[in-house]
Formats: structure tokens, sequence, C-alpha cells
């Protein structure tokens, strides 16, 4: 386990998966991520990485063969290697091997960089094409917070607020985890969306395109929340597993196959094209308040 710390926060990742495992606010006495409970979710902050969400018969098809990749690619199983490390700032890092290339055929660098500034955490990922070929590629983020944040509330308190009006058109996710061919009207000229166990009951909420470049999760009965930036990621899925005590905010470059899906790498919705040598770089912000 790796640390970063400030006046403020104190970050834990684990090298497996490089995945944030504890944000603890050391003013607040707080602390903000789900503990990773087994009984409901094991995991607190996965990658997604070459792939978001689920594919076609959990496979793909580029340049006449057929590659299979699981739910969410398999950066978050591998165990990453500290590249540099500061006070608060820490960059892990993993390269294709021949485990990947068996199962995607592309070699990379892929490095996260977890970096602290006051009481906020900017998480980036940075994708280079070390091949000779374009490479497609999604990758995104799925951390867990815990809800409620304080003692006195309870997750019904909590509500996602977004900059801006939305018509919220949340994409269903059928049995296979697909991406279904209509969306359905969630909330119409809001601002606010309550949180409740059921409204998470059926898989996903899934996102497209929003207004919004951020969303605020807060509530009335605390002055406690979090300011999530997701600037530059065209998706956002909000998760929690049945039952649980927290909630997913999750920025996507990419997304899940739809049932109608084709197959081809090339052709899927949110798919990164990367050219030979150049290098990709996204980043998603998470104030603690």
């Amino acid at each position: 386990m790796q640390n970063i710390q400030n006046a403020q926060l104190k970050i834990l990742i684990n090298e497996k998966g490089a995945e944030l495992k504890s944000a603890f606010h050391l003013l607040h006495k707080i602390e903000y991520m789900w503990s990773g409970d087994p009984a409901y979710w094991a995991k607190t902050s996965p990658v997604l990485f070459p792939v978001v969400g689920e594919l076609k018969n959990k496979s793909y098809f580029y340049n006449g063969k057929t590659y299979f990749l699981s739910r969410h690619g398999f950066a978050r199983d591998k165990t990453f290697v500290v590249t540099e490390q500061r006070d608060t700032s820490i960059t892990f890092l993993i390269e294709s091997d021949e485990s990947t290339l068996a199962v995607y055929p592309f070699p990379f660098l892929f490095s996260i960089i977890y970096t602290l500034n006051d009481d906020s955490l900017q998480v980036t990922y940075c994708v280079q094409n070390t091949g000779d070929d374009e490479m497609f590629f999604s990758v995104g983020g799925h951390p867990a917070f815990k809800l409620p944040l304080v003692d006195g509330t309870k997750y019904e308190d909590y509500k996602l607020v977004f900059e801006k009006e939305e018509n919220l058109e949340r994409w269903p996710i059928s049995k296979e985890g697909l991406i279904e061919k209509k969306p359905q009207l969630l909330l119409k000229n809001s601002h606010e969306l309550p949180l409740s166990k059921d409204l998470l009951k059926n898989d996903a909420l899934v996102f497209k395109h929003l207004q919004s470049r951020f969303v605020k999760l807060v509530s009335d009965k605390t002055p406690r929340g979090l300011h999530f930036d997701f600037t530059g990621f065209p998706f956002l899925g909000i998760w929690a597993a049945s039952g649980a005590d927290f909630v997913c905010i999750e920025p996507w470059q990419g997304i899940a196959d739809s049932v109608n899906a084709d197959g081809q790498l090339q052709h899927k919705e949110g798919i990164v094209a990367l050219a030979a040598g150049k290098e990709f770089k996204r980043s998603w912000n998470v104030q603690f308040f």
C-alpha cells in the first residue's frame, strides 16, 4: 500500500490495480471512501482499461481476429509499479506484456497519477501508444464513496446536484450488461437527483453527453460532501451494489457495448483512437469538504 498526504488529506492506494483505497480528511476526521466490504463489493475504486463496461459476447473483433476481455478490462487486476513519488503525488505504471497482448493486441504504457492539492485529489490517466499502429481503447474511473458520510444521517438524506439543469436520460442496461437501444427520462429540467438504494437497484444509471461538467454529493443535514469534476469525460455512471452503503460516481471515456453493437473494436461507442507514438491524458478531480 502506498500513501500521499498533505495538511488536509491522506490518501491510500493499493499497487494492485493502482486502486484508491482511502481518502481521509485530516481536519474533519472523515473517511470518504467505501470500505470494500466483500459481503457487498470488495473493490473501492477500480480503474477501467482498456475497455469500459461489458463487451457483447464478452469479445471484440480486430483485424479479422476475435479477442476475449472481461468487463472493464484487465488493468484493475494488474500490479502496478511506482515510477515517481513525492509527498503529495504518486505515479503508477503498467505496460503491455505477453498476457495483455494475448487479449488486447496493442503495445502501450498506462500510467495513473494521483495528485493532492489542498482538499482535492486529481486522478490522471495517461495512455501512451508504444506500437507502430493506431491503438483503440477506453478508460474510466469507478470510485465508491461512503454513504452516509457522517453519523446522524442516512443514505436517503443525500443527493447529487449537477452543475446545470439537465434532462437526465438514463440508458438502461440489459441482463447481459449491454446498453439498451432507447433511453428513459429520469429527470426533466432539474439540477438535483435524490439518492436512494431503490434508485440504484437495477444496475447503474448511465448518462451520455451531459451539459454539466461537475456534480456535487451533498445533504441538507450536514455540511460535509464532495465536488466531483468530470470535465472531458463524455459518459457518466452512477452505481451501487444492491443494499450497500456507498455510491459510485464513474467518469468514462468509453461505454459498454450496445445490444446491437457489431463487435468491431474501431466501431465501439466512445472508443479513443490513438496514433502510434502519441499520448492521451484525461483527469478527474474530487474536492472533499
